[in-house]
């Protein structure tokens, strides 16, 4: 391909970007360090202001699915200060965020036993600027339901997680991006006994405008941090990467 259609096309897809719903990052957006997962992204940035879809078909992959979003929830929220979980009933014990390095009291929970419910409140949320994030259980959504949570999203530009436990179908949303999060084993710390800090093997299966793939981060002091190949491989000496 030539230069000059190569440089045609990447000015098109830059001018469908906004028509999409995807605002390029300015100054004031808020940064997450993910590593080489920023690097699937348009601009090489997290999408904030967008909805992103989470899939888990096991509570071991729920269990993984929330820790990781309250990570990512955490630098959001050190802009603004609150974030809204919504779900039909209240699994996640708050001081449990607290590793994830989001405090208690900044997450607001929300029970609705209807998934209609469910959904009402995380449009209504999402229209709320003054939020940081909005974290919502729904298992069935259908696309023209997700498309009235991206809209809200364009106009307040808060950022939407939706967790789809073990949903009867994949159907298409109009979300940015749709992820699988597995929990991986830990590796021993110093070679002390015990559990190790938490790791991830993040799957991004969809990504509008980027690159899926698949990695593997661990969570350790209030970062994100890349294992590296050869620690998958249960060595003793643990290379981690950090990302700042």
């Amino acid at each position: 391909m030539s230069q000059s259609k190569a440089d045609i096309i990447h000015q098109l897809q830059k001018s469908l970007l906004p028509l999409q719903g995807y605002k390029p990052a300015g100054d004031n957006t808020v940064r997450v360090p993910l590593g080489p997962v920023n690097r699937a992204f348009p601009g090489h940035t997290f999408p904030v202001g967008a909805v992103h879809e989470f899939i888990s078909n096991s509570p071991e992959s729920t269990a993984a699915t929330c820790g990781f979003i309250t990570g990512i929830a955490s630098f959001l929220a050190a802009e603004k200060a609150l974030c809204l979980w919504i779900s039909a009933r209240r699994q996640v014990f708050p001081p449990a965020l607290l590793p994830f390095g989001l405090l208690p009291h900044q997450v607001v929970f929300i029970e609705a036993p209807a998934e209609k419910e469910r959904i009402w409140v995380m449009e209504e949320a999402l229209k709320c600027e003054g939020l940081a994030g909005v974290i919502a259980e729904v298992s069935e959504l259908d696309f023209t339901a997700s498309r009235r949570l991206q809209l809200a999203v364009e106009q307040s530009q808060v950022t939407g997680f939706i967790i789809r436990q073990q949903p009867r179908q994949l159907n298409t949303l109009a979300s940015i991006a749709r992820w699988h999060i597995h929990p991986a084993a830990s590796s021993s710390y110093n070679q002390l006994p015990g559990i190790g800090f938490p790791r991830f093997t993040v799957q991004l299966d969809k990504i509008r405008n980027g690159k899926p793939g698949q990695w593997q981060l661990e969570w350790r002091h209030n970062r994100f941090a890349e294992v590296m190949p050869a620690a998958a491989t249960g060595a003793a000496a643990t290379p981690i990467r950090k990302i700042v």
